[in-house]
This record gives structure tokens, sequence and C-alpha cells, in this order.
């Protein structure tokens, strides 16, 4: 970031150029030029205004060591010691860059009686589990969690850390990004490393019309979460190489002021993440009672049913059903797309399928860029006849 600093003596015309602002924020007081809260740093009154009329002042960036920062950590996420899947997905991409630089990859696991859970870790081919075995850390409690992994961090200074972007990980994440002062990129759908050890983080920004590329060049820990569903998961190693560090932490630090009377588990049901089988429905259904025929397809292949988020605004369908940046990430073995038409939204959620077949009425779909098969043609005929071949196979 900078300063931006307004010389008006070198301004022939002053109401041409607070023009130049598309945003209007620069504003005249009391004989001087400045610029609002409005300004958004696009710098036009630097590149088209007079020479020395606008001088963007850049602030002095304090230099980080960064061979002082060693190590890829992943955050080890589990309920009751279930450990949760996208834990074993970021361990795969840890090992990825980590091999890029030569560093070892740590994990944070934080719990009661986690012993067991945690020997099990060094199976994927982590180099150490950091573990954090106590009472108090139980149950998830923002507070608690938070001074745990401030403690690891001061302790093993790891030079990126990657968090599932679940709901735990959304609450973790920000408030351990804003205790060191540093960077957190949200949603990542790919990562990569730089030689220097700077994470590449990308994601979808602008609705998914641009993929942003964000560092932390200045920072360090760098902190990035991770959908469920968009990296491979790491592979169980024959012979476990790494070792579990026991860490403790005063027992002052853990203490919050929320206290858990009770957890009640959820009813388990099914989710579209978890189908190998799925069938997704657009904007091409008509009705919502046609949602019957989507349904019967789904139950034909022991499939889930999702669906667009324009379904989901219009009520047809509950939202825990729908794919998307707004939405759910989904990788099953197939995915059938009905009436969908592939905006960038939809298709950053499901483009990692292993087999992507799609219906659609309109050829030039964008759907079909991304699909592995398609049937140009109206689905209500198609659906129906495909559900027809389905049952008589059977």
């Amino acid at each position: 970031m900078g300063t931006l600093i307004f010389n008006k003596d070198k301004i022939a015309d002053v109401e041409a150029f607070k023009k130049l602002c598309p945003f209007g924020a620069i504003v005249e007081e009391d004989g001087k030029l400045s610029a609002n809260s409005s300004c958004k740093m696009c710098k036009l009154c630097v590149k088209k205004g007079p020479e020395g009329g606008a001088v963007l002042v850049e602030d002095e960036v304090e230099a980080i060591d960064k061979t002082l920062w060693n190590g890829i950590a992943v955050y080890v996420e589990h309920s009751n010691g279930q450990i949760h899947p996208v834990t074993y997905e970021l361990i795969g991409k840890a090992k990825e860059l980590a091999a890029k630089i030569n560093h070892k990859v740590y994990c944070l696991f934080m719990g009661s009686d986690i012993g067991d859970q945690a020997n099990d870790i060094l199976n994927y081919g982590v180099d150490k589990v950091f573990v954090y075995d106590n009472p108090q850390l139980q149950h998830y409690v923002t507070e608690s969690y938070t001074a745990v992994f401030e403690d690891f961090i001061n302790k093993v200074k790891p030079c990126a850390i990657l968090i599932g972007a679940t709901t735990v990980g959304r609450q973790l994440a920000p408030r351990v990004a804003a205790r060191f002062k540093t960077g957190l990129t949200a949603d990542c759908t790919i990562l990569d490393m730089a030689e220097n050890t700077d994470l590449i983080q990308i994601r979808p920004a602008f609705g998914g019309n641009i993929m942003a590329q964000i560092c932390t060049p200045n920072n360090r820990p760098q902190i990035a979460t991770v959908r469920y569903k968009v990296m491979n998961a790491a592979e169980r190693v024959a012979e476990p190489t790494g070792e579990v560090v026991l860490e403790s932490i005063e027992e002052e630090k853990l203490k919050s002021s929320i206290k858990v009377i009770a957890v009640k588990e959820k009813q388990k049901r099914n989710t579209i993440e978890n189908a190998d089988v799925v069938v997704a429905v657009g904007r091409g259904l008509k009705t919502k009672e046609d949602i019957s025929m989507i349904e019967e397809l789904a139950a034909c292949l022991g499939a889930e049913m999702a669906c667009t988020r324009p379904l989901v605004e219009s009520g047809w369908v509950e939202s825990r059903r729908q794919i998307g940046l707004s939405g759910r990430t989904v990788r099953p073995k197939l995915i059938i797309t009905c009436g969908i038409s592939g905006a960038v939204q939809f298709t950053a959620g499901m483009n990692n399928s292993d087999h992507i077949f799609a219906i659609n009425s309109d050829e030039n779909a964008p759907i079909f860029k991304v699909a592995d098969y398609g049937i140009v043609g109206d689905m209500y005929k198609i659906v129906p006849a495909l559900i027809k071949k389905i049952k008589e196979g059977k």
C-alpha cells in the first residue's frame, strides 16, 4: 500500500483532475486536495494526471527473515477423535509443497485422549505430529484452540499453515491470522510454492469471473483455508517414519468465557460431498414439481440430487444441495448435470469429478467445455428415456 500526495500547484485544471477518479475519491478541502475513503488505489490520477500532480509514496515494508520459518503445517480437525477427511487432503498438498522447498510436513492435533489418532496420522507420511492433549480441549472452544495454535506457531515457526474451510476452520483461521498480523486467503482452489518459500494462493474472485493469485511476501506464517474435496488426499505409507511430539500449554491460557454444557450430535444424513454419484439440475427445470423427475433419476443410480444457486434462491431445493462457489464442492465418480449452463460459479464446485455427463439444449453451453460426455437436447425427453433404460438394465 501507500499514500497519495497531491501537488495542487502542478494541476492546471483542478475540476478536470478530480474527474479522473472513477470513484469520486479526490476531494478539495481548505484549498488542499486529498483522497477520501472511496479511494481504491487504482492510480489513475497518477497515470493520467499532469506530471507530479499526484504522487504515490509507497509505505516502507520491514523485511522478514524467511529462513527462521520452516515447515508446512496442517491443522488436524476432528470430532470426538474422528478426523475430518479434509485433513488428509491438506496433508497430501502439504507434502507436495514441502518437497519443492525441502521443508518438513507438520500436523497440529489438539484435543483430549487423542493419542491413538495422532499415531495413525503418521501413516500418511508426515514428519511430526504436535499433540496438545488436555481435558480442556475436549470440545472446540475458539479462545482455547486459538491459544494453542498461537503456542504452536511460536514454538515451531512453520512457514505456511493449511486449514480446512469447514465451520471450525473458518472461525479459527482468521483469529490465528489476526494474532500474528499475517495474511489469510480463504477457500483456495490452487496452492503452489515459490523457491523463496512464498505460498502462492489462488482462489476465485468477483463471483468466479477471475482467479486471484495472492501472496504474503512480508509476513509469516502464511495461512490458507481449503475446501473439502478440492485437493487429492494423501495415501497411507507402508512404513511411517515420523514422530509424535507431545506439547503442553499453561492452563491459564486455555481459560475461556465460553463453557460447553453439552454437545448433541446431529442426525447423520447423506451429503452431496460424500456421494459417489450426483445428479444436478439447474435453470432448465421449469417447475418445482418437476424435481421429482430428477429425484427419480438419482434414485435409479443410488445418487444424491444437487442443484445450482437459482433453485435454492427460488426455494425449490434446500441449500445443503447447492454446488458451487457459494455452495458446496463435490468430487464424485460420476456427475450428471441436467439443464445447467455451466457458469464458472457452478463448475468451480464440481470440475474435479472423475466423469462429467452433461445434458443441455444449447450446444454452445459452457458446461460442454468441462464435460467428458454430453447430449444436446431437451432434458424433459432425455431424462425420462434415461430412467427407462436404467430400469430396463436392472
